[in-house]
């Protein structure tokens, strides 16, 4: 297990489409070490959320977990949870928006439209399929970690730049509590 650099805005590996993982090489030694290594760093930097990409490794992987994180201390608690492969469907055309930022684009903040329902399914780390639904703050999460598979970072995802702000304004003008990132 290692904490690895994470790849800020800029670097290719955001803006490139990653690759689908073979279910074939979900056990092995080097796919288990990436999973582990995006936990450790996840954890490291106090994320709820991170996507393979954003260690430099173009895979359709995301892990999340929203538990007892400091910035986050009113979202409903979410286990580690890993994704291989995930395909994300929107339940419905209800769409919320609300702040984000991103390890990838350190102390940037903005308002980003994301769809209030999603319908997950992936591969787990052993390989096993996994069908859920996702609402509010735990699907926000998951559409945020999966457009980073799809060369995606929160600011394409925005309507408007007038919320784009960096943190210390955020947290001074922003009127909003804690810190808001993956």
């Amino acid at each position: 297990m290692a904490i690895r650099k994470v790849a800020h805005l800029g670097h290719p590996v955001l803006r490139r489409v990653s690759e689908r993982v073979d279910p074939q090489t979900i056990g092995s030694r080097a796919l288990q070490q990436l999973i582990d290594d995006l936990i450790d760093t996840m954890r490291e930097y106090d994320g709820v959320g991170l996507a393979a990409p954003q260690i430099h490794e173009s895979h359709r992987i995301v892990v999340y977990e929203i538990e007892d994180n400091p910035r986050y201390p009113d979202a409903p608690s979410t286990a580690l949870t890993i994704l291989v492969n995930p395909v994300v469907t929107p339940l419905s055309d209800e769409v919320h928006e609300d702040w984000e930022g991103c390890l990838s684009l350190p102390d940037l903040r903005g308002l980003v439209p994301r769809h209030a329902a999603v319908e997950v399914d992936a591969l787990d780390r052993y390989g096993r399929p996994q069908r859920f639904t996702a609402k509010d703050f735990h699907a926000r999460v998951i559409q945020h970690e999966c457009d980073h598979l799809d060369a995606k970072v929160f600011i394409d995802r925005m309507r408007d730049f007038s919320s784009l702000a960096f943190l210390p304004e955020f947290l001074r003008y922003a009127g909003v509590e804690g810190d808001v990132r993956d």
